[in-house]
Formats: structure tokens, C-alpha cells, sequence
């Protein structure tokens, strides 16, 4: 590895990974980091705060509780094929169900509301 290779990974890329624990830091070098192409997305999505009832009814709204994906194709009752739930190949898909769950959580608890036409 040259200089060039070294300092391009540790000064331009240091903020796209995963923040390490102490324990795997000594004993990995510092190149040997993750890379995540999605980390500031997803520390947006995290950080992101449900505040307002009108704003967490469209996250719930848009937002499935199920993976909407998942289908077994039939044709003349014989089943051809099952297309897996692709909701689990989202980079995002954590973070989503999290933001989903938090403005649930801020209608019942905030809200007082009923959430059962949500589930």
C-alpha cells in the first residue's frame, strides 16, 4: 500500500463507517474498517423525530407493517413460483421499521390515539 491508498482511505472516507468499540479497534488496524456507503442516511433516519400528529399518521400510512412483496404466483391452483420478501435486501429496512415504530409509539403514548388500524 502506498501513501496515496493510505490517505485517501483514512482523511476522504473516515466519516462512511461504522463507528468501532474500543475492543475491535485495537486489534484491527484502521483501514480494515467497514465501509458503508448508507451511514449518513441512516444516522438521518435514526436522528429524525416524531413531534407532530399529523406527520406520524403519514409514516404509519406509508410505511407497511408487513412486507408487501412476498407472493406465491398461481396459476390454475398450481403454484408456479413464491417470490420471497424482498423487504429484508433494503439497506434501510432497520431504520424504516424503526422510524414506523417510533411514530406509532409517539400516537399512543403523545397522541393517546389507537393504533389498531396501523397493524
Amino acid at each position: 500500500m502506498n501513501v496515496t491508498e493510505y490517505t485517501v482511505k483514512q482523511i476522504i472516507l473516515w466519516h462512511w463507517h461504522y463507528p468501532q468499540t474500543e475492543k475491535t479497534e485495537s486489534k484491527k488496524s484502521p483501514i480494515s474498517r467497514k465501509f458503508d456507503l448508507f451511514f449518513p442516511l441512516r444516522k438521518w433516519v435514526n436522528s429524525f423525530e416524531v413531534n407532530d400528529p399529523h406527520l406520524a399518521h403519514r409514516i404509519c400510512q406509508l410505511i407497511p407493517c408487513q412486507c408487501p412483496f412476498h407472493r406465491t404466483v398461481k396459476v390454475w391452483g398450481r403454484k408456479i413460483v413464491t417470490i420471497p420478501p424482498l423487504c429484508k435486501l433494503n439497506p434501510l429496512y432497520e431504520e424504516v421499521v424503526g422510524l414506523r415504530l417510533r411514530a406509532l409509539s409517539y400516537l399512543v403514548e403523545e397522541c393517546g390515539e389507537d393504533v389498531s388500524k396501523y397493524c
